[in-house]
Order: structure tokens, then C-alpha cells, then sequence
């Protein structure tokens, strides 16, 4: 079984992002055949500074590294080393229709009332991130719940180039030119809430500073961020999203970080006060991060040792991306015959 996911080299890395992606990214490298990659070209669909650019590569690939991914167990990359992603994602244009590109809800968020100003790479931006998968024949992707429509839309390119190109008109199976993925979507620590406004995802762009908890904040400022949670009204330790934001958000983290269910976070903090919970949730948090900090902290100042692991990853990456777009050539009649063999 082979699994892919790409993670954003914009922003500071935050507690949403540990638990939501990069902790599965761990798990799954030990699943089956792992790629994964750092995906500086999507970052480009949006406006950015080269050089913070280069150093949040750098960051993000240094902190997947001290969370525990290991290069000699997966595949690991920068995106944009690899140019059969964007090769592919011109040859997938061709299936994917316009309709279904306007239709995407984050194309529309990020857009905003600037439709018609934004780069058209932000609106193709579900087509790079299909070639992404495709172009590696991967079965499962573990993404975010916000990612759900995309991975629809890869699953219909996928089906379609199958069913124009494939031999016989096969759109699905192996014998057909492209693997129709699966994603993969964790259930505890899904969608980690801003401690401040706990019916917002937590986020570095549209979240709030004090309820947005930093991958590499100091002890302190952990304690003093979860200090300041929003609770909700009673004293009730329950998991209740509708009614119990807050306190529903800590207990998400608390289950995610301590590796327990919803129910048993509950009857162990049945006799609790607010405060109290909020202290053992930082506390675990700070225990969780301590590690990942150190290492990271080790691995960051050696950009050339960096440089090297994703060089690397790209030269692997490469070899498995490359027949495919042979193939995908070849079949749609795009160069000489016999490539793709």
C-alpha cells in the first residue's frame, strides 16, 4: 500500500497541525510505502516572500524530522524538486473541467471578494495537488477533514483519465493507468479549535495569537496560552461541540496528545475544575513538545544536512513519478511512442 501527503511550508507550525497531520505522518510510515512531501509550489498560488519562502521549507522539513519521520523509512521531499508534479498536473488539466474548479470551497475562501485578481494558480491549485497523488499511483491519503472535497475531485480526475485513456475504457482496477485514491481522515484531533474562539480552527493566518499554540512556544507560554482558554458556561468536564465548545476543544487535545478517548479524559477529570483541567492539558502538551523542540533545535541550524535529506527523497521521489507521466504521455498521445515503456 502505498501513502502520500503533502504538508504547507507557509505559516509557524502550530498545535493543530502536530496532531492533525504531522503525528499521522509518523504512524503512517510504518503503514506501508510513505511519500511525503514539503509543497513549496502550492505556496506559491498565493502572495509570499521568496526568501521566508526557502526559510519555512527549511522549518517545516526540520520539524516533521524531530516529530519522528525518517527519511530511511519513507520518501521525503521538497515538492518543487520534483518537476514530474507539474508536468502531470497539465497532462490532468485536460480531464479536469472548469465547473468543478469554481466549485471549490478554499479557491473561494482564500479568493474572497478579489476573484478576479487572484493568480490562476490558486484556482488550478486542486489540479497540482491531484498530480501530487497520481503521479505516484498512492491508495490512501491522510489529509485534513477540510480536504475532503478536494480528494472527491482528485478521485473524479483520476476516474476520467481512466475512462478517456485507460485501455478499454477502464476507469478503476489495476489494469487501469491511474490509482483512484482513498483519504484518510483521523477522528480525535480532526479539527483542533483556537483556545480563544473555539468555533474557529486554530490557525497562524485567521486565528488568534493567544489561542493559537505554537509548535516551538517555550514552556511557558504553553501554560499561559491554555491558562487563558475559553471554557463554557457550568463546570462540567464534557465533550459537547454544540454546547461545550471550549471545554469539548481541550478534551479533543487532551485524548489526541495522551492517546485516550473522549469518555475516558471525562471520568478522569469528573471531579475537576476548569482550572485544574486546563493545567493538566498544558502539561501534557509541554511534555509532548518537549522532545520534538530538542530535536528540532539540533537538526534547524544545519541547512546543508536539510538540503541533503530532501535531495535525496527527490532523486527516489523521481523514480516512481516518472513512468507514470511517461505513461500518461504516451496514452494521451503527448511525444514519440514507446516512452512510457
Amino acid at each position: 500500500m502505498r501513502i502520500f501527503s503533502g504538508i504547507q511550508p507557509t505559516g509557524r507550525k502550530h498545535l493543530g497541525n502536530f496532531i492533525g497531520a504531522i503525528e499521522p505522518y509518523v504512524h503512517h510510515q510504518e503503514q506501508g510505502e510513505a511519500i511525503y512531501c514539503v509543497v513549496d509550489l502550492h505556496a506559491t498560488t498565493v502572495p509570499y516572500d521568496p526568501a521566508t519562502l526557502r526559510e519555512r521549507v527549511y522549518d517545516t522539513a526540520a520539524i516533521l524530522l524531530a516529530a519522528g519521520l525518517d527519511p530511511d523509512r519513507c520518501i521525503f521531499f521538497r515538492q518543487g524538486d520534483v518537476p514530474e508534479h507539474t508536468e502531470m498536473t497539465w497532462l490532468l488539466s485536460s480531464v479536469t473541467a472548469f465547473g468543478d474548479l469554481n466549485r471549490m470551497h478554499q479557491f473561494k475562501d482564500k479568493a474572497g471578494a478579489q476573484r478576479d485578481l487572484v493568480s490562476s494558480s490558486l484556482f488550478t491549485y486542486p489540479v497540482l495537488m491531484a498530480a501530487d497523488v497520481l503521479v505516484y499511483r498512492a491508495h490512501r491519503v491522510p489529509v485534513g477533514d477540510d480536504q475532503r472535497q478536494h480528494i472527491e475531485l482528485m478521485r473524479d480526475i483520476a476516474e476520467r483519465f481512466n475512462a478517456r485513456f485507460g485501455v478499454g475504457g477502464s476507469g478503476s482496477g489495476d489494469d487501469a493507468p491511474l490509482v483512484v485514491p482513498e483519504g484518510v481522515y483521523r477522528e480525535v484531533g480532526a479539527r483542533i479549535m483556537d483556545l480563544q474562539e473555539p468555533t474557529r480552527k486554530m490557525s497562524t493566518t485567521g486565528g488568534t495569537e493567544q489561542g493559537t499554540v505554537l509548535v516551538l512556544d517555550e514552556p511557558k507560554t504553553i501554560e499561559k496560552k491554555f491558562k487563558r482558554a475559553v471554557t463554557d458556561s457550568g463546570s462540567e468536564i464534557r465533550h459537547d461541540r454544540d454546547e461545550k465548545p471550549g471545554v469539548s476543544n481541550l478534551i479533543e487535545i487532551y485524548a489526541a496528545v495522551k492517546g485516550v478517548a473522549f469518555d475516558a479524559v471525562e471520568r478522569e477529570f469528573a471531579d475537576a475544575r476548569y482550572g485544574d483541567f486546563k493545567g493538566a492539558v498544558a502539561e501534557a502538551v509541554v511534555e509532548r513538545l518537549a522532545p520534538v523542540q530538542e530535536r528540532f533545535a539540533e537538526l534547524r541550524p544545519d541547512e546543508a544536512a536539510l538540503e541533503e535529506i530532501l535531495a535525496a527523497g527527490a532523486a527516489k521521489a523521481r523514480a516512481l513519478a516518472a513512468p507514470t507521466v511517461a505513461l500518461a504521455r504516451e496514452l494521451m498521445g503527448v511525444g514519440p511512442v514507446g516512452r512510457a515503456g
